[in-house]
């Protein structure tokens, strides 16, 4: 026997698998994604853009279909939107929706700072604008970045004002301050998660004043410059969704360019691959269904969030619109569904390596990641998916030479999350976590590997004409 005979095999990088037109493929997808970072920093923008792409691949809204009582066929393909917010995609299949859809379901709302609704101040001859945080943040993080503003205005004659400031290079940004080393001694005593509350997360907004006013000059000048530039009043800011977030567009990371760091990357990683592998999906047998959804960071609630009944009233429509609905086929078109739940998941860090199982946590370029369980130590709040979906799941990976690798979160003890999942699998249907590792979840900027960003879409092409 040779000396080395019964070592295991060390398992090869996917980038060493990878021939030249897979690797142009992969740079392809992975442009048309920063792309979609660049240009999607809120919910209503990702939906602008997911709305463009279907209709230029024959999507129709189903609102039309409905308003006309119109029929569907088999090979038609539709999309219904919640709020600007929410959106889900339908290419319909051969067999009876009654037997059930393949889900791709993903969020495409991230971390951030929210403008309150009484947001304008003054004080110190500086303006602010007063702000909430939104999802999961180290709140220390966001200070003394180049921040920029995202979102709507809607007036009182119902007008909408569409806002992006920050973007441009000529345009101005904006930042939330901190305060300087030299008088940060009673500051760098305190706990990380104290060193910045929240009600000190206010953006630093202007400080010319206005010619001639004695009070609250600065602030009076910035209501000039929204009335000018935008016909905002202050009392506008009372119907605003204006949404903070890191000026700038995705950037390719490392001496290598192999990385991907930006904004948001979690969960628009996970939508941007489900959308791509959708709408590159043609004749199906069961009806694939693409889901895209709001508010997943502070519980999926809301009119917006999956705890809603958006996607079953929408499936309803779906089913009187092919002429078939009644509630039992309802029931069981959901119960008979099975679901990639596709959420991003924690990458090995080796700068934090006590936090994490070497064993079980996903490594970036070592391609798509499913995990069994989510949840939080004794895995509270999980979808704990079962062994035969995983074999199942295992078997389509492997068919279609999707590079895959399971993980946890993180050490057992040590936190935890959740995704979408619990939710999908009240219905009874079939539901795993799957997608892409991060570094610097839920930070301004976070990381993910080009190569996993491409295997994860390939995964959920496999998903879609297999499951």
């Amino acid at each position: 026997m040779a000396k080395n005979e019964n070592k295991k095999e060390t398992k090869k990088s996917v980038w060493e698998k990878y021939n030249k037109k897979e690797k142009k493929d992969l740079q392809v997808l992975c442009d048309g994604y920063r792309q979609f970072l660049t240009t999607g920093k809120t919910e209503r923008e990702c939906v602008r853009e997911i709305i463009n792409q279907a209709e230029q691949k024959g999507y129709k809204n189903l609102e039309t279909i409905i308003t006309n009582k119109e029929l569907l066929q088999p090979g038609d393909k539709v999309y219904s939107v919640c709020m600007k917010k929410s959106v889900v995609l339908f290419n319909i299949g051969t067999e009876p929706l009654e037997n059930g859809l393949t889900i791709l379901g993903a969020h495409i709302d991230s971390p951030r700072l929210d403008v309150k609704q009484n947001p304008l101040y003054e004080e110190g001859g500086l303006s602010y604008l007063d702000t909430h945080y939104y999802g999961g943040i180290k709140k220390y993080q966001w200070v003394t970045l180049p921040l920029a503003i995202h979102g709507v205005v809607v007036k009182k004659d119902k007008t909408v004002v569409d806002i992006v400031i920050g973007e441009k290079e000529d345009d101005p940004v904006f930042c939330v301050t901190d305060l300087l080393i030299h008088l940060a001694q009673e500051q760098m005593a305190k706990k990380a998660s104290e060193v910045i509350t929240g009600e000190s997360l206010d953006l630093l907004f202007g400080s010319l004043p206005l010619k001639g006013e004695e009070k609250d000059a600065v602030k009076a000048n910035v209501l000039d410059i929204l009335k000018s530039t935008y016909g905002i009043e202050e009392d506008d800011l009372l119907s605003a969704e204006l949404e903070i977030v890191p000026a700038g567009s995705a950037r390719e990371l490392g001496i290598d360019r192999s990385m991907i760091i930006s904004y948001g990357q979690d969960d628009r990683v996970c939508a941007y691959t489900s959308l791509a592998a959708m709408l590159e999906t043609e004749t199906v047998k069961k009806t694939a269904c693409c889901l895209l959804v709001d508010k997943e960071e502070i519980g999926s609630v809301g009119a917006t969030g999956m705890q809603s009944k958006f996607f079953e009233n929408t499936l309803a429509e779906l089913l009187n619109a092919l002429g078939v609905y009644n509630e039992l086929n309802l029931r069981r078109c959901l119960a008979n569904s099975k679901m990639l739940s596709s959420d991003v998941t924690s990458g090995y860090d080796a700068l934090y390596a006590s936090a994490f199982d070497k064993k079980n946590i996903a490594y970036l370029g070592k391609g798509m990641a499913f995990n069994k369980f989510t949840g939080s130590r004794g895995k509270s709040g999980s979808n704990d998916a079962n062994a035969e979906y995983l074999g199942e799941i295992r078997a389509m990976m492997a068919k279609h030479k999707v590079n895959i690798q399971f993980s946890e979160l993180g050490r057992v003890d040590l936190g935890g999350g959740g995704t979408i999942a619990y939710i999908m699998a009240l219905y009874g249907m079939q539901v795993i976590d799957s997608g892409v590792a991060v570094l610097n979840m839920h930070a301004p900027w976070e990381v993910t590997s080009k190569i996993d960003v491409y295997e994860t879409k390939k995964g959920y092409s496999a998903f879609l004409a297999e499951a």
